[in-house]
């Protein structure tokens, strides 16, 4: 039986796979920008021309730039057997979303989502092993 892991956020995943005992970890960058608004004042006088901020446009390109790096994790994990993602802020929520909408085979394999903190790549298929050792 293969069993996966990812731990991910907005810059890297780590792919865990556990399969005949054996353990493998796989690293997909994800090449999605940061986005940091720069607006305000063009000029050093109060009250002047103020610089247009394209929220819209941004948020747009992250959203793109996110499906292309789900694409890549999806495309790894398409054979696995069992799947649990985890991972900082709401970037596993995300992913789960996307594998509800669009690859509803891989999501019904999912065994659970869960918070957790910034790891070391030792540490997280040390997480992986153990939530699959309690399953």
């Amino acid at each position: 039986m293969k069993k996966t892991g990812i731990w991910l956020d907005m810059d890297k995943a780590w792919i865990v796979t556990l399969e005949n005992n054996q353990e493998t970890l796989q690293t997909i960058t994800s090449n999605v920008e940061h986005f940091h608004p720069k607006g305000g004042s063009g000029t050093r006088l109060k009250g002047g021309p103020q610089d247009v901020v394209q929220d819209r446009t941004f948020l747009e390109r992250e959203k793109q730039q996110l499906k292309k790096y789900f694409t890549e994790i999806t495309s790894e994990i398409k054979d696995t057997d069992a799947l649990v993602i985890f991972g900082p802020a709401e970037t596993n929520e995300k992913l789960s979303k996307e594998l509800q909408l669009h690859h509803k085979e891989i999501s019904a394999k999912i065994r659970a989502i869960r918070k957790a903190d910034s790891m070391t790549t030792n540490q997280a298929k040390a997480w992986v092993r153990d939530f699959f050792k309690s399953e």
